[in-house]
């Protein structure tokens, strides 16, 4: 297990465009269909991750949390599952179902939504703007397995409150860490390699 940082992706960049299969319903999704909302959270996450499984309920509590608000949640796996068969779309629709999880999952199965987003690790999360534009990249919260620190979302609550209320997100962001993207043989992006 490689322990991978955030790329943090440059504040203000654009909402990369995607079109990705949602593991429960089958249906193609694009950034568009998420338009209606004043914020968008996009969260890069997986099934087999140690450090994904050590925020699931941390996650499930805020999909819940900000189900009735003016934010549109999807996560998105890049995982080859080839080569980590848990990340399989039928087995991450077992945890959307296990887990009560109501925002969209999708499965990016040619990596190229990561890729868009330079994501680099799981969990990996971005928050974009009612223009979606990039208001904050990151942590979850200071959490990590083993650490004994509570996991509360707090980075990420934090920024996404301001966002809501219309104040300023603090520049203060710490990048998220967890497993690498399993990139496939040969598609790894050029800032993985850069680690």
């Amino acid at each position: 297990m490689a322990l991978t940082p955030s790329t943090m992706l440059p504040l203000g960049t654009a909402a990369p465009d995607f079109a990705l299969r949602d593991v429960t319903t089958g249906k193609t999704m694009k950034l568009a269909d998420f338009s209606q909302k004043k914020a968008l959270v996009v969260m890069f996450i997986c099934n087999h991750c140690p450090y994904v499984k050590h925020v699931e309920d941390g996650l499930t509590a805020f999909g819940r949390d900000y189900a009735s608000k003016d934010v549109a949640i999807v996560a998105i796996s890049s995982n080859d599952a080839e080569t980590h068969p848990d990340d399989a779309p039928e087995k991450l629709a077992a945890t959307v179902k296990a887990r009560g999880w109501k925002f969209a999952y999708l499965y990016d199965q040619a990596q190229s939504a990561a890729k868009s987003y330079t994501a680099a690790c799981t969990p990996d999360f971005f928050v974009f703007d009612a223009q979606r534009k990039l208001a904050y990249r990151g942590q979850f919260d200071a959490s990590r397995p083993n650490s004994g620190i509570p996991v509360t979302g707090a980075d990420l609550r934090g920024a996404l409150d301001a966002l809501l209320a219309g104040k300023p997100v603090s520049a203060q962001q710490k990048p998220s860490l967890g497993c690498n993207i399993k990139w496939r043989a040969g598609n790894e992006p050029a800032y993985f390699g850069s680690r």
